[in-house]
C-alpha cells in the first residue's frame, strides 16, 4: 500500500508536481510520425502532462508541439491553416512557428509597433525530435536538454518496427504497473485453447507461457540497475526444466515483454493528465523486416496493439484531442462473453491489452471522477509477487523527492542505459545469476545492455 501523500506524488503530473517536473526531464513519446505524413498537412491535438497542445509539419518538414491556443483571443490553433513555415488561426491571422514563435500578425495598422507584439505574443514551443516512427518532444529546462533513449527499436528501418498508440482511461502509473506483474499472465490471459487466440507461432508478441507451465506462483528475483529494475519471474515446468520470464523497467515508464528472440514488444505510458494515459506500443524486429503476412497479423490486433478506431476524444474538461479508442470499451463490458470465458480463456475477452484495461479502467477511486482514473492504494493488499511493482513506485518517488530537492537523474542523460533486451526462456538453473550466467553475455545484455541479442 501506499500512504495517500506518496499516491498523490506517484500520479500527479502537472507542470509544477514533483512527478510532473520528473517526467520533464525526458525526452517522451508525443504521436506517430505517421500522424503528420506530409509538411503543411492538417495539426493534430494533443494533451501532455496536463498541458493542452497542437502538432504539425511545416512547410520545411520540421515537426512543432505548441501551445494549443492563440494568446489573442484565446482561439484553438488546431483550426488553423498550416502554410508557408507556420499555422496561421483562423480568428485573427496570428501565425506561428514550430518553436511557438509569432512570426506574423496581420490585422494592426503599419504605425503600431508589431514587432514588440510579435516577441510578447510567442506562445510555448517544444523541442521534438523523430525516432523509432514517433515524435517525441521534451518539455523540460532548455538547459538541461538530454540523450534520446538507446532502445533498439528506435534505430530500425520503418518495415521492422510496427508502432501504434491509444487511449486508456486510467492514471498512467495503473497501466505501467500492469505491464511489471509477472503473476498475472498465469490468470487474466490464460488460453484453454492456443489456436483460438491467433496465430502465436506467426508473430510471438506477447511471449506466452509455454506448454507445460502450470505454475501460477512465480518465484521473483529483483535487481535495481541504473535504468531502472529487471526480475526474473521462475516458473516451474513439466519438462524438468524453469521457465524464467526477465522483464525490464526503464524509468520514468517503459516496459519491454520478456521475450527470447524476435520480435519484442513493449510500451511506453505517457500521461495525458492526472486521469487519462497514452500507451504507445512497439512490436519490432531487428534481424529482417516483417513479411506481408507478419504485419497483417499485428495490424489485425491480436494482442498489441488492440483493434481501435481513430476518434476526436473529449476529456473530462471538455478540451479534446486527437487519438484512438479501443473498440472493446467500458460502455461495452470490454466485449466479455462468458460462453467464451468458460471454454476459450479465463477472462472471456479476446484481445491481451483489453483485458488489462477491462480491470484497470474499473478499479475504485478514492479521488473522484470515478472508476479507474486515480487509484487509492492506501487500500491495497499487496503480497510477494508485487515486489516489482513496490520497487518502482519507490524509486520514482524518491528520483521525484530527489528532484524537488535540487537532485538532478542522471538516467535522462545516457541513452546506452536503455539499450537492454528481455529474455524468456527454459532453463535448468534454479537461482536467477546462474540462470544469467548460462546464457552468452547474459549478465551484461540484462542488466546493463549493449543492445545486442
Amino acid at each position: 500500500m501506499l500512504s495517500n501523500d506518496d499516491n498523490e506524488t506517484l500520479c500527479r503530473v502537472g507542470k509544477g508536481t514533483p512527478m510532473g517536473e520528473l517526467f520533464r526531464r525526458f525526452w517522451l513519446p508525443a504521436l506517430l510520425t505517421s500522424e503528420l505524413p506530409v509538411p503543411d498537412s492538417g495539426p493534430r491535438r494533443l494533451r501532455l502532462l496536463g498541458e493542452d497542445l497542437v502538432a504539425f509539419r511545416d512547410s520545411q518538414g520540421r515537426v512543432g508541439i505548441i501551445a494549443a491556443h492563440c494568446p489573442h483571443k484565446l482561439a484553438p490553433l488546431y483550426f488553423g491553416r498550416n502554410e508557408e513555415g507556420g499555422l496561421r488561426c483562423i480568428y485573427h491571422g496570428w501565425k506561428f512557428d514550430v518553436t511557438g514563435q509569432c512570426v506574423e500578425i496581420p490585422n494592426l495598422p503599419a504605425s503600431f509597433n508589431v514587432a514588440a507584439l510579435k516577441q510578447k505574443a510567442a506562445i510555448t514551443g517544444y523541442p521534438t525530435r523523430e525516432a523509432g516512427g514517433f515524435v517525441w518532444v521534451y518539455m523540460g529546462p532548455r538547459d538541461r536538454e538530454p540523450q534520446m533513449p538507446g532502445f533498439e527499436w528506435t534505430a530500425v528501418p520503418p518495415e521492422q518496427n510496427h508502432v501504434a498508440r491509444w487511449l486508456q482511461r486510467t492514471n498512467w502509473a495503473q497501466g505501467m504497473e500492469g505491464e511489471i506483474d509477472s503473476s498475472h499472465i498465469s490468470f487474466l490471459h490464460r488460453e484453454f485453447d492456443p489456436v483460438s487466440w491467433g496465430n502465436k507461432a506467426l508473430v510471438k508478441v506477447t511471449a506466452p507461457i509455454p506448454p507445460g507451465t502450470r505454475d501460477a506462483a512465480p518465484v521473483m528475483t529483483i535487481r535495481e540497475t541504473p535504468y531502472g529494475l529487471v526480475y526474473g519471474a521462475r516458473r516451474n515446468n513439466d519438462s524438468g526444466d524453469y521457465l524464467w520470464r526477465v522483464t525490464q523497467w526503464f524509468v520514468p515508464m517503459y516496459s519491454m515483454i520478456p521475450n527470447g528472440e524476435y520480435p519484442r514488444s513493449g510500451r511506453a505510458w505517457v500521461p495525458v493528465d492526472d486521469h487519462n494515459v497514452m500507451v504507445f506500443n512497439y512490436t519490432y524486429r531487428a534481424d529482417r523486416p516483417f513479411t506481408t503476412e507478419e504485419w497483417s497479423y499485428l495490424e489485425a490486433g491480436p494482442s498489441f496493439p488492440p483493434p481501435k478506431e481513430p476518434v476526436a476524444v473529449e476529456l473530462d474538461d471538455g478540451y479534446v484531442i486527437d487519438t484512438w479508442v479501443p473498440l472493446a470499451r467500458k460502455s461495452n463490458d470490454y466485449q466479455l462473453d462468458r460462453e467464451r470465458q468458460k471454454k476459450v480463456n479465463f477472462s472471456g475477452i479476446s484481445t491481451v491489452t483489453d483485458q488489462d484495461r477491462a480491470l484497470q479502467e474499473n478499479m475504485p477511486s478514492g479521488f473522484g471522477l470515478g472508476p479507474g482514473r486515480i487509484v487509492d492504494r492506501s487500500r491495497e493488499m499487496l503480497v510477494p509477487s508485487d515486489a516489482p511493482v513496490i520497487t518502482a513506485r519507490r524509486i520514482l518517488i524518491k528520483m521525484a523527492k530527489d528532484l524537488q530537492k535540487g537532485i538532478e537523474p542522471s538516467q535522462p542523460h545516457d541513452g546506452k542505459l536503455y539499450a537492454p533486451l528481455s529474455m524468456s526462456a527454459l532453463a535448468p538453473q534454479a537461482e536467477f545469476d546462474d540462470f544469467l550466467a548460462a546464457w552468452p553475455a547474459g549478465r551484461a545484455r540484462v542488466e546493463a545492455g549493449d543492445g545486442t541479442s
